[in-house]
């Protein structure tokens, strides 16, 4: 199945959680919390502007961005969870 977001919204694949705390202590699944990063997979078209114009989009397809914690819609397609998001939910992009 393929999804296509629309105007400024983006599809975003979740990292994995973390399985271990910083001093080594091995958290069980319902102990972790679910991440705020991953790597855009989709991009809409841009928002449209008042002028009928489409925005440009800040983000683009394999950037790997933070998010707000309570951001987006999550859905799963293909055994992969995703979360469709507006491109302001969008804290920061990581740059390597």
């Amino acid at each position: 199945m393929a999804v296509k977001p629309l105007d400024d919204r983006i599809l975003v694949k979740q990292s994995d959680a973390e399985e271990t705390t910083a001093g080594g202590i091995v958290l069980p699944d319902a102990a972790r919390e679910k991440p705020q990063r991953g790597k855009v997979v989709a991009t809409g078209p841009g928002k449209l502007l008042d002028s009928g114009k489409r925005g440009k989009m800040g983000v683009k397809k394999g950037d790997e961005v933070f998010y707000g914690k309570y951001a987006g819609t999550e859905i799963k397609i293909s055994g992969d969870e995703l979360v469709i998001l507006k491109e302001s939910d969008v804290l920061a992009i990581i740059e390597k």
